[in-house]
């Protein structure tokens, strides 16, 4: 199981939000490349790089700055952040980046993100963004009308990677995670039996004893925890979470 630092990307700076609201943003540092060589040379073992700006349907403003990351640092980048139509996410794929998350287009677009599974396979992570059972999406901004199950159901039998879910309610918080959250989508997950599927949880991790009660989770298929706002406010240090997970 993997600690996975986070940048998220906002006017080519890296920031933090508070449940994902647009207008909550902290910057961290102004020179993102710097931040996610940090994240590498400290041995790190991926990283998580989100573009709010294409989230939150303004495309192509960090684009320079995701292309100057992924020649800097050699550690695999998994990327979200506005990836709606195919000729995007093969622009990413082309650029280097390892592994994209879909996520609006996974609840709008099945039938493309399944194409897009299929030319890329074990390439792509579906991503829950998951407010009282219900798939928030465009930046979660909007309901999609679908609940956990109809994600998993659409998803069962195809070529993705796994899931990232992220409480929404808790993100950015530094209130803990939810573990009522996790058991849920865990228990959701076993019984659609999906245990070749890879879990990575985001949204609430804020401090060691989250990693001991992650930790002691029955289910196997975590492959690793997002710590955002937890790193940035001086909550954990990742190599100390590292040797905790290991």
């Amino acid at each position: 199981m993997q600690i996975i630092p986070a940048i998220d990307l906002k006017d080519n700076k890296c920031v933090r939000l508070s449940k994902g609201n647009d207008n909550s943003s902290i910057i961290y540092n102004d020179i993102p490349e710097k931040q996610a060589l940090y994240f590498q040379e400290i041995g790190c073992k991926k990283l998580h790089l989100i573009d709010l700006d294409a989230a939150f349907g303004r495309p192509n403003i960090n684009f320079d700055t995701i292309k100057k990351i992924r020649k800097l640092i050699k550690i695999p980048i998994q990327l979200g952040g506005g990836v709606r139509n195919l000729d995007l996410a093969k622009q990413y794929f082309e650029i280097g980046i390892n592994n994209l998350i879909i996520g609006s287009m996974s609840a709008q677009k099945p039938e493309e993100t399944l194409t897009l599974c299929n030319q890329y396979p074990e390439k792509i992570y579906v991503s829950l963004d998951i407010l009282n059972d219900n798939i928030m999406i465009k930046g979660w901004d909007e309901n999609s009308g679908k609940k956990i199950q109809d994600i998993l159901d659409i998803y069962s039998n195809s070529k993705i990677k796994g899931y990232i879910i992220t409480d929404i309610q808790n993100d950015g918080m530094l209130k803990g995670l939810n573990l009522d959250f996790v058991n849920n989508f865990v228990n959701k997950i076993n019984l659609s039996k999906q245990f070749s599927k890879q879990i990575i949880i985001a949204g609430g991790l804020t401090n060691y004893s989250d990693l001991e009660k992650i930790k002691k989770l029955s289910f196997k298929n975590i492959e690793g925890v997002i710590s955002g706002k937890s790193f940035y406010e001086g909550k954990i240090d990742l190599i100390e979470a590292q040797k905790i997970l290991d």
